[in-house]
C-alpha cells in the first residue's frame, strides 16, 4: 500500500512540472539574452542598409560521412559602435538549399551602442543541415560598419565536445542620401 502512494505521488509531481518546463524552454528559445527593444521603423527609413550571410551548421558529418553530429548554434549580433544606434530588420534561418525554415524577427529591433542580441538554433533542429545559414538585414542612419555578426556552434556527445565560430559576409549594401 505504501508503494502505491509513493508511486502516485511521484507521478503527480512529475506531471505537474512538465508544463512549466515547456513554457520556460519556449521563453529561452525566443529571447535568450534579454528583453529586446522593438521599434516601429521600416528599412526604407535608414540611410544605410545591409544584408549579411552567416553560415550556420545545425549538424556536421563525422566518422565515414554517413553519421551526423547535431549542434546548437547561437547567432550573435553585436553593435560595436560607441555612439550609433543600429536597427535589425530581419534574421531568417535557411536550410542547405536556401529555403527559409524560421523567421526570428517580426518587428524591427533597436540595438543601442555596445548592445548585443542573439538567436539560438536548438540542438534538436535537424532540418538546416551542414549548409544552413542566416540572412540578417540591418540598417543605420549612416554607413557605419559597426555591426559584428558571428555564429558559434557547440555540441557534445558522450565525452566528445566541439565548438567553432563563423563570421558574416556582406551580400548586399545600399546607400541612400
Amino acid at each position: 500500500m505504501k508503494t502505491i502512494y509513493i508511486t502516485l505521488l511521484l507521478i503527480i509531481t512529475f506531471a505537474a512540472c512538465q508544463p512549466e518546463k515547456k513554457a520556460e524552454t519556449l521563453k529561452k528559445m525566443q529571447h535568450p539574452s534579454h528583453q529586446y527593444t522593438f521599434v516601429d521603423l521600416q528599412s526604407d527609413a535608414v540611410q544605410y542598409l545591409e544584408t549579411d550571410y552567416i553560415p550556420i551548421y545545425s549538424d556536421i558529418y563525422h566518422m565515414d560521412g554517413t553519421k551526423r553530429f547535431l549542434l546548437t548554434s547561437t547567432l550573435s549580433i553585436r553593435n560595436s559602435s560607441l555612439t550609433d544606434t543600429v536597427y535589425v530588420f530581419s534574421a531568417n534561418y535557411n536550410d542547405s538549399y536556401g529555403k527559409q525554415l524560421r523567421k526570428y524577427i517580426d518587428s524591427t529591433i533597436l540595438l543601442k551602442p555596445l548592445e548585443s542580441i542573439e538567436f539560438v538554433v536548438e540542438h534538436e533542429e535537424d532540418k538546416g543541415g551542414a549548409g544552413a545559414s542566416f540572412l540578417v538585414e540591418w540598417g543605420a542612419d549612416r554607413n557605419a560598419s559597426q555591426l559584428l555578426i558571428q555564429a558559434v556552434m557547440t555540441g557534445t556527445s558522450n565525452q566528445q565536445g566541439l565548438s567553432f565560430l563563423t563570421e558574416s559576409k556582406i551580400v548586399k549594401q545600399q546607400f541612400r542620401n
